[in-house]
């Protein structure tokens, strides 16, 4: 048997230390406008951190360990005492050179990096939570990643991750041939646990090229073995996302690494429904059902710079929470 990890990044973009720094660095360097139009959601924190790791201590006790990645900064409730819980600075894992970043594409791509690491650890953006119970076999099966793997056309919105989309699926078609990838593991491409999901792959496979895979936006399993053999692939690519202090265009993101596992056959099929993707600014009330009901293992909570009345939601999705996850968990004091 083999012990599983989680990983999870978090920023404080309150932190005037932090502000302090990421104003230097801007101020030397052009930012892109993708970052500005994105800045008040990635760096927005909805005090909802607590419900993560209760959700984690309840929902998956089996983990052994779990990786919270921070500029430094850390939430002033969090036990750090705590015998599960390594708290990794960028400075722990990040190459020379590369520091201070605000990219959190190049933080993503270095994970593999963190001491103490499993071979076996699962990634989560610190938006998606755990609202039900969880196995290890969620997340690997016989040592293998589970995954959905379904072709998808990338869709270019301005602000969105086409761009990276493109540069991740670029890399992938230079070492796999889009209908021989399907072909060689045509059970975990063409799988009934896609449901409906499963018409874009019928679809799109014929082609001599993959052009985009479908994301759930659900927590990713990992080996770090892929990380491994990706960064000896393509070093130059992933080292200049590496030094990029803020998001650029031509940067990749851990995708690739996901990719990679799917392309190769890597992993086993698990259904896309495990999950489920809500947008905050138009979707809270039905977040909120979600939660409550428990309708999913996990959400995927994407914030929304178009939000106008932050507190009334925080105090909506702090409730919801509240119905299922009361009580504190050993991750805070």
């Amino acid at each position: 048997m083999y012990d599983i990890d989680f990983v999870i990044m978090w920023v404080d973009g309150s932190d005037p230390k932090w502000i302090k720094e990421k104003l230097k660095y801007q101020m030397n360097t052009e930012v892109p406008d993708e970052l500005v139009a994105d800045t008040a959601k990635c760096f927005r924190d909805w005090g909802i951190l607590q419900y993560w790791f209760r959700g984690v201590e309840k929902f998956a006790p089996w983990v052994r360990k779990i990786h919270f990645v921070t500029y430094g900064h850390l939430p002033k409730w969090l036990n750090v005492n705590n015998e599960k819980l390594h708290i990794v600075t960028h400075k722990d894992f990040m190459p020379d050179g590369s520091l201070p970043t605000f990219n959190s594409r190049a933080l993503e791509i270095n994970l593999f990096r963190i001491p103490d690491l499993q071979e076996h650890f699962v990634y989560f953006n610190d938006d998606m939570f755990l609202l039900r119970e969880v196995s290890p076999a969620d997340f690997f099966v016989n040592g293998r990643p589970c995954d959905c793997s379904i072709l998808s056309p990338i869709y270019p919105a301005r602000f969105g991750t086409a761009a990276i989309q493109v540069n991740d699926t670029e890399i992938i078609n230079d070492y796999f041939h889009g209908f021989q990838m399907v072909k060689s593991n045509f059970g975990k491409w063409i799988n009934p646990k896609y449901g409906v999901q499963l018409l874009r792959t019928l679809m799109f496979y014929p082609l001599h090229q993959m052009f985009g895979i479908y994301e759930p936006h659900t927590p990713v399993s990992y080996l770090k073995s892929t990380y491994e053999t990706v960064w000896e692939k393509e070093p130059e690519v992933l080292m200049n996302t590496s030094c990029s202090r803020f998001k650029k265009k031509d940067n990749v993101n851990q995708w690739l690494m996901r990719y990679w596992q799917l392309a190769s056959g890597n992993f086993v099929p698990r259904s896309p429904k495990f999950g489920k993707y809500f947008d905050l600014g138009k979707q809270c009330p039905d977040i909120c059902d979600a939660i409550k009901k428990q309708s999913r293992h996990m959400i995927c909570i994407n914030d929304n710079a178009d939000i106008d009345n932050v507190e009334n939601v925080e105090r909506q999705l702090t409730d919801a929470f509240n119905t299922i996850l009361p009580e504190k968990s050993g991750f805070e004091i």
